[in-house]
């Protein structure tokens, strides 16, 4: 085998120049086994490993090093998609999978099909959680990153147990057919530092820069009315928001346009008779721009596409791959099947050229890719879904969502790192007992601040919409305050559901107040100590902090 190992960033403080430790990796195909070991770095830049395996199909590949977790550390573990709930660990810290869920409520409503559950083991013990692509240790304000740089080989599982004081990396790359020859077992990238420099460093060394720098401000419709739209509920929410929002805002119509899940070359026609080509020269007249959302790699039951296309859906040990409970229950579509592809482009075709959408919200991503195959790894075909999306969508605007994180990496223009925000601070006692990709204003936070430094690197990020109002929501005037603040100061977009023509005086003004954070915040820093986070910043040069607890 052979490794080479670059320093990136001579700038970084190292804790001990000392701190070197040994990566033993194991690598098996159908064709046999090769192990070997290797030095590295905590501060060590890009980490190539290679190794000439035989031809065969994957069995396994990982490595694993001693790595110490000081009492006072915390570990964040990257959770698989963008709603994955993600917090930052102490060192007993365990994630939950839905193990716990009884069999046939897991059955009945899919849970275990919104994240990694169907092909990841959870560890049970305190101590032991495991992450997607990156994970990082942080003391105070010095970080210790691990990170992927190339992900296509298949992602890069990191696992921590405490107890063991071992790092285990794992590439998801079992099934995949090896010609024989040199084999990416790992790209890595360790880094040791503030937060700046470390996240830079790893941005930097992926070659990845966001696809836009501009902030995204204005509505969505999904908060409020949820699927229960119509032209005049539009129309209203337009006109209110000609009132609150500035020129070049995004006006997002959401889910509930289309007749079912899937099927997208039409609107609703009870609700949209006239189509929505009309509707978005109304609301270019406005100033603002137009959004949609869809759900490309989807369909549900009730779709005609089900229906008329059982051949469009993918097959896992012959019956259609269920994603989830969401409207009928919902199923991946073949990404592999011309006709589907065929499908989806004349799809984005109206959508962007003839009815003249300017965004695209996508939506349940994850659905392209819950599998890989002989030709190519999970994370590969999910890399090649959202290259497919930019394909289709040319230089128009892609908002991401429900997406596995590093493949969106400078694909789509904006992109959410949280799951859904609710109407209440953390959803009713039974649905906290769910999966981790649930919908919880409290989760959606803490991903939030968590994943803060993916924000202006990876894409500009989406924390989800935050609330004003009073009526249809349940959340305390010191909670709407800090999640609009949160969102204002940690994302790239600063969207609303409410309904600008019931807005209040008193209203208005948090909206200028809040809207000024977003636009004009500098040097925002965050500091997370026991439990509490605060946040400083500029705002037309004065010191400004929000302090808020962990929940």
């Amino acid at each position: 085998y052979e490794m080479s190992a670059s320093l990136v960033g001579s700038e970084m403080c190292i804790r001990d120049s000392t701190m070197t430790e040994t990566l033993h990796w194991y690598a098996e195909t159908s064709g046999g086994v090769q192990t070997g070991t290797c030095t590295v770095t905590e501060n060590g830049g890009a980490l190539h490993l290679t190794a000439d395996l035989p031809a065969g199909t994957l069995k396994a590949v990982r490595a694993e090093m001693s790595w110490t977790m000081e009492a006072d550390e915390r570990l964040f573990m990257n959770g698989y998609q963008t709603w994955t709930y993600s917090p930052e660990l102490d060192r007993n810290g365990k994630l939950r999978g839905t193990d716990h869920i009884p069999g046939f409520l897991r059955k009945k409503y899919a849970f275990d099909r919104y994240g990694d559950y169907h092909f990841t083991p959870y560890g049970h013990q305190k101590g032991q959680s495991h992450g997607f692509s990156y994970c990082y240790f942080r003391k105070g304000t010095q970080f210790r990153l691990v990170a992927s740089l190339d992900e296509k080989p298949g992602y890069t599982i990191l696992r921590y147990d405490s107890g063991k004081a071992l790092l285990t990396l794992e590439r998801d790359c079992a099934g995949v057919e090896h010609p024989g020859g040199s084999f990416p077992l790992l790209d890595l990238f360790f880094a040791e530092g503030g937060e700046t420099e470390v996240f830079g460093g790893w941005f930097q060394a992926m070659g990845i820069k966001p696809r836009t720098e501009k902030k995204l401000a204005g509505y969505s419709s999904w908060y409020n009315r949820y699927q229960d739209i119509t032209e005049d509920t539009i129309r209203e929410d337009l006109t209110g928001c000609r009132s609150l929002l500035c020129l070049g805002d995004l006006f997002q119509i959401d889910d509930g346009w289309e007749p079912k899940v899937g099927d997208w070359l039409e609107t609703d026609a009870q609700k949209f008779p006239h189509g929505l080509k009309g509707m978005v020269e109304e609301i270019h007249a406005a100033g603002f721009q137009a959004g949609l959302w869809l759900a490309p790699f989807v369909c549900e039951k009730d779709s005609a596409l089900f229906r008329q296309h059982p051949d469009w859906l993918l097959k896992v040990n012959g019956k259609p791959w269920c994603c989830g409970c969401n409207w009928s229950s919902f199923y991946a579509l073949d990404i592999d099947n011309p006709a589907v592809l065929d499908y989806l482009r004349r799809v984005f075709d109206r959508v962007l050229n003839d009815w003249g959408f300017d965004l695209v919200k996508l939506d349940f991503l994850y659905g392209a890719a819950p599998f890989g195959n002989a030709r190519e790894s999970r994370a590969a075909r999910m890399y090649r879904a959202m290259e497919l999306l930019r394909t289709w969508c040319g230089q128009k605007q892609i908002l991401g969502c429900g997406v596995p994180v590093m493949p969106a990496f400078g694909l789509v223009d904006y992109c959410r790192v949280s799951c859904d925000v609710g109407l209440d601070w953390d959803d009713v006692w039974y649905m906290r007992l769910f999966h981790r990709e649930r919908v919880s204003t409290k989760q959606a936070i803490n991903n939030t601040l968590f994943r803060r430094q993916l924000n202006g690197r990876a894409y500009g990020s989406d924390p989800d919409v935050f609330f004003l109002r009073e009526e249809n929501c349940k959340l305390t005037a010191e909670q709407k305050r800090t999640l609009a603040t949160v969102n204002a100061l940690l994302g790239n977009v600063f969207l609303t559901s409410d309904m600008p023509s019931h807005y209040t005086d008193a209203q208005r003004a948090e909206y200028r107040r809040l809207r000024d954070i977003f636009e004009h915040a500098e040097q925002v820093k965050v500091k997370t100590e026991e439990g509490a986070v605060c946040i400083h910043y500029l705002l037309y040069g004065r010191p400004q902090k929000l302090l808020c607890s962990l929940f």
